[in-house]
C-alpha cells in the first residue's frame, strides 16, 4: 500500500511509534484485560469483582478492579483499593480507535451497508478511524464529523474503496484469466515443447507474490496500534479467493491411450495443478502473541461471496469441456485469521451477509468488563504469559486476550 495524500476526509497512515505497560508510581505493573461475558448472543452486564477469577501462566492472581463500559462510558467500577487509590492507580482509557481492513477482490454493495451503518450508529467524533483498501491506507480527520454531513463521508468512503479495489484487483484478476485461458488452450500434442509449464509456473510465482502476507507489516501494525492508548478495534473483511484448477485424470487417461510412449506426460499437469497454494506466509503463533500484547481485538469476517470472475455460459462450457473448475484458495487464511480473533478475544464470521457479520461484530465489541491486575513474581524476561479468566458460575462464554508479553 502506498502512503498518498487524498480527499478531504482521509490522509495518510501515521509513522509507527511504541507503547509501554500501564505501571502504578511505585513501578508495579498493571494488566489490564478487556473480557466479554455472554449467555448466547447475549451480552452480560451484572457481573461484580467477586464473579471472575483471573490466572497467569495457571496461577490465580488476585483481581484489583472491575470497571463496566459501554461504549465509551463507565457504568460501573469495583476495586478493592480506596477509591481515591483506585481512581490514581487505574484510569480506564475508554477512547475507541478502529481499523477498516478490506482485504477483497470485488467491490460489494453489502461492503457499503456497513459502512453506512458503521458511519450512522458507531462512528462518534471522538473515536479514531484508519481505513484500509487493497491499495492505500488513509486516516479520518477528527473534525470530519462536525464539519461534513454522514451521507457525503459515506459517500466519499465508499468511493475510495471502489476505486482503490478495482485498481488493485485489475492485475490479479488478469493473471487468474490467463491462467484459466493457457489450461484451456493447452492441448496433449503440445506437451512436448515443455514451454506452456514455463508459462504456467511463471504466472502462479507472480500471483502467490501478489497475494503475498509480510509478517513484518503485521508486527509493524501490532506495534502501532500497541501505542494508542484506549480500545482498539480491527475489522478485517476478507473475501473467499478462487483460482482455475485443471483435473488431470482424464489428460492422463487419453494420454496413455494416444501415446503409450509418454504414458506419465499428464502427470506434470498435477503438478502443476498443486503448485500454487496460498501458503501461510507468517507465524501465527508469533502474530497471536503480538495482537494480544497490544491489546487489539480482531474481528475477521471471511466473506464468502465469490468473487466475480465474469464466467458466461460460453466460457463454462469451455471449461468444462477443457477440465478447469475454479476452487477455494483461501482455507488456511481463514484458519490463521480465525485463531487471531480468538486470541484477542475478538468475532469470528464465515458468511455472504457482509452487513450482519459487521453488525454481530460491532455489537460484540460495544460492552465489555476491564481487569486488572498486577502479576505476582513479574519479571521482564520476554515470555509470553497466558491469561485465563473465568466467571465463577452460570455456563458463560468468556472472550479475552490471550495474554502479553512481559517486555
Amino acid at each position: 500500500m502506498r502512503n498518498l495524500l487524498i480527499g478531504s476526509v482521509f490522509i495518510i497512515l501515521a509513522a509507527f511509534s511504541f507503547g509501554q505497560k500501564l505501571q502504578h508510581e511505585t513501578g508495579a505493573v498493571n494488566i489490564e484485560v478487556p473480557v466479554r461475558v455472554f449467555k448466547g448472543e447475549t451480552f452480560i452486564d451484572n457481573l461484580s469483582i467477586k464473579d471472575f477469577k483471573i490466572y497467569e501462566n495457571g496461577v490465580l492472581q488476585k483481581i484489583e478492579a472491575v470497571y463496566l463500559i459501554s461504549k465509551t462510558n463507565i457504568n460501573k467500577e469495583e476495586s478493592v483499593l480506596p477509591a481515591d487509590e483506585a481512581r490514581k492507580t487505574y484510569t480506564p482509557q475508554v477512547n475507541r480507535h478502529y481499523v477498516l481492513v478490506f482485504e477483497v477482490l470485488d467491490y460489494l454493495p453489502k461492503m457499503g451497508e456497513a459502512i453506512d451503518h458503521f458511519f450512522r450508529n458507531v462512528m462518534t467524533a471522538e473515536d479514531t478511524l484508519t481505513l484500509m483498501t487493497p491499495r492505500k491506507s488513509y486516516n479520518f480527520k477528527k473534525d470530519a464529523l462536525k464539519n461534513l454531513p454522514r451521507d457525503a463521508i459515506v459517500q466519499q468512503v465508499i468511493g475510495l474503496l471502489k476505486k482503490d479495489t478495482t485498481l488493485a484487483n485489475t492485475e490479479y484478476k488478469a493473471m487468474v484469466k490467463e491462467i484459466e485461458q493457457l489450461y484451456t488452450q493447452t492441448g496433449v500434442f503440445q506437451w512436448e515443447t515443455g514451454d506452456w509449464k514455463n508459462f504456467i509456473r511463471d504466472i502462479l510465482s507472480r500471483l502467490e507474490s501478489y497475494r503475498f502476507v509480510d509478517e513484518k507489516k503485521l508486527l509493524a501494525f501490532s506495534d502501532f496500534l500497541k501505542s494508542k492508548r484506549g480500545q482498539k478495534n480491527v475489522f478485517l473483511f476478507f473475501q473467499k479467493e478462487m483460482i482455475p484448477k485443471y483435473n488431470p485424470y482424464m489428460e492422463i487417461l487419453m494420454t496413455s491411450m494416444t501415446n503409450p510412449e509418454k504414458p506419465d506426460a499428464a502427470l506434470d499437469f498435477l503438478e502443476l495443478t498443486t503448485f500454487y497454494r496460498r501458503d501461510i506466509t507468517f507465524d501465527v503463533e508469533k502474530i497471536k502473541q503480538y495482537f494480544s500484547d497490544s491489546s487489539i481485538q480482531t474481528h475477521f469476517l471471511y466473506l464468502t461471496k465469490t468473487p466475480e470472475i465474469g464466467l458466461d455460459v460460453e466460457r463454462r462450457e469451455t471449461l468444462s469441456k477443457s477440465n478447469v473448475h475454479y476452487v477455494e484458495q483461501s482455507e488456511d487464511i481463514f484458519s490463521a485469521f480465525s485463531e487471531v480473533a480468538k486470541a484477542t478475544g475478538g468475532f469470528s464470521s464465515s458468511s455472504a451477509n457482509t452487513v450482519s457479520a459487521f453488525q454481530k461484530a460491532v455489537d460484540a465489541s460495544e460492552n465489555y468488563y476491564l481487569l486488572y491486575y498486577s502479576p505476582k513474581d513479574y519479571k521482564e524476561d520476554g515470555t509470553f504469559r497466558n491469561i485465563e479468566v473465568r466467571v465463577k458460575e452460570g455456563g458463560y462464554r468468556v472472550t479475552h486476550r490471550a495474554g502479553y508479553l512481559a517486555k
